[in-house]
């Protein structure tokens, strides 16, 4: 299936459609957090209204400190944009059905560099005063966590023989990548949920607040920033291993909202049956294992690609 660049009135849409996944997956980790407390079943309505309130909550809510420290809350704001802004930026070249955005041929380097940068402007928003340990837990957390990531991408980058996105899509005409690069599938999502450091994990130090020290629109831009960040994420996981758009009766861009959809409830789901993956944690013996593992699985790649 052929994938051409989108028309200018897909690329202004892309940011809405990210807000909306975002939304819906923040409503799903709602209604989950209700059921495992043991609190009052609610519909999908309620639960979609639960993050709407919260975002109308913290837009009137001043952000702490912020008369008595512009300086710091000028770059603690410009960071959180940065991580929005950057999220948004890197599913440019995530190929939908038939359609993208940016057609790069070096698409998955400009996801991976955008992912680095992200995870740099994640740290920059964290309240003055975070201690020298967290700031170590946190670089060691990312260093775990890119390099299982970056061999994902590249398993499927020499599986295609192409770093362009819409390739990648192309060479799984006859199977899914999914199939036969299993482990740098598992290897993809584990990091795409850690780098994008889904709920309960804190990169900005050991509280059991995500956003400790933060309110107001601060808060809500790190949180937007976080979940579009993990939306985008799920969005190219469709393309690498999930076939793209392929799909029986569905348009093509139907069948990857459809896989995107799915690859992220379940990254929330998943989120909710274990502990998120905290900086200084699943850092050891875990993530070599997985960093082993996606290796093995880029060799078998670049074996059977010849």
């Amino acid at each position: 299936m052929p994938v051409e660049t989108a028309s200018w009135w897909a690329a202004a849409a892309l940011p809405l459609v990210l807000g909306l996944l975002a939304l819906g997956a923040s409503a799903f980790d709602t209604r989950l957090a209700l059921r495992a407390s043991g609190g009052p079943r609610q519909g999908a309505g309620t639960a979609l209204a639960a993050p709407a309130r919260t975002v109308a909550a913290l837009v009137v809510q001043q952000s702490r400190g912020a008369r008595h420290d512009g300086a710091a809350t000028l770059r603690r704001r410009g960071a959180a944009c940065a991580l929005l802004a950057t999220a948004v930026l890197a599913a440019v070249v995530v190929p939908w059905g038939g359609a993208v955005v940016a057609d790069v041929r070096g698409g998955l380097v400009w996801f991976g560099a955008l992912e680095l940068v992200a995870w740099v402007a994640l740290w920059s928003s964290c309240p003055e005063g975070t201690s020298d340990g967290a700031a170590s837990r946190f670089v060691r957390h990312g260093a775990h966590w890119l390099l299982p990531q970056a061999l994902a991408l590249g398993a499927t980058a020499l599986a295609a023989r192409s770093w362009r996105p819409a390739e990648i899509v192309a060479a799984q005409q006859d199977q899914w990548f999914v199939l036969w690069l299993p482990i740098a599938f598992a290897a993809y999502l584990v990091s795409v949920r850690a780098l994008a450091f889904a709920r309960p994990a804190s990169p900005c130090g050991d509280g059991t607040d995500p956003l400790p020290g933060m309110s107001g629109v601060d808060r809500l831009l790190v949180t937007a920033g976080r979940w579009t960040l993990l939306v985008t994420g799920s969005a190219m996981a469709v393309p690498l291993f999930l076939g793209g758009g392929a799909g029986p009766v569905l348009p093509a861009w139907a069948w990857s909202l459809v896989k995107t959809l799915a690859v992220l409830l379940a990254l929330v789901w998943w989120g909710r049956r274990t502990p998120g993956p905290r900086p200084g944690t699943l850092g050891g013996r875990t993530v070599l294992v997985l960093a082993v593992a996606a290796l093995a699985q880029l060799l078998v790649a670049a074996v059977v690609a010849g």
